[in-house]
């Protein structure tokens, strides 16, 4: 394998884990002038590839629940269906999670394309606004999430390219385009 399919295949495997569309990754391969049928195999393991993880909660009082992050070390992880009121809350409910969940991958993406690019923020602020409404049945629901990112870049030479990072690190946030496509959402209850 040459140079250029060594680096291109590097790269890959850093920022591609979840390139699972076969045609795109044959598109790219044209793109950098690679061999396709050498490469077949590869596109094949990459659409089978699959990432796991467990997370659990614990029942503390009410509806208060400490979390289990599993090996990751963080102790006082809370959340929080008791309280309504912000300066009551003990932790955030499952809604501010989401919204959370959502900011924090989409920010991960953007400042990893960047990285890629070898473009550095030192700052960044980033903000969601989530819409809860009832449904038509009058069940509560997260209808929608605003998602605001600020990175502080103050060259025009580098907003000039950071904008290919802004015009794809979206498919490559693994939440926000879960919750886009919807999950498959499994619950078994035993007593």
């Amino acid at each position: 394998m040459g140079d250029v399919k060594k680096s291109f295949f590097l790269h890959l495997n850093e920022t591609d884990q979840n390139f699972s569309h076969f045609g795109l990754f044959l598109e790219r391969l044209k793109k950098e002038k690679m061999d396709c049928s050498l490469n077949l195999k590869r596109a094949i393991k990459m659409s089978e590839e699959i990432m796991e993880t467990e997370v659990g909660i614990n029942l503390e009082k009410g509806m208060i629940f400490k979390c289990d992050m599993g090996e990751i070390k963080y102790e006082d992880c809370y959340i929080d269906e008791e309280h309504h009121k912000e300066e009551e809350m003990i932790g955030p409910n499952p809604s501010r999670l989401l919204g959370m969940s959502i900011l924090g991958c989409l920010s991960a993406s953007f400042i990893f394309c960047l990285k890629k690019k070898k473009l550095k923020v030192d700052d960044l602020d980033a903000s969601a606004h989530l819409t809860i409404k009832r449904n038509d049945k009058g069940f509560w629901r997260v209808k929608k999430i605003d998602v605001s990112i600020k990175p502080k870049i103050d060259s025009e030479e580098v907003r000039k390219r950071a904008d290919v990072c802004k015009k794809m690190f979206e498919r490559y946030c693994i939440v926000t385009q879960a919750v886009r496509e919807g999950i498959d959402v499994d619950v078994d209850l035993e007593y």
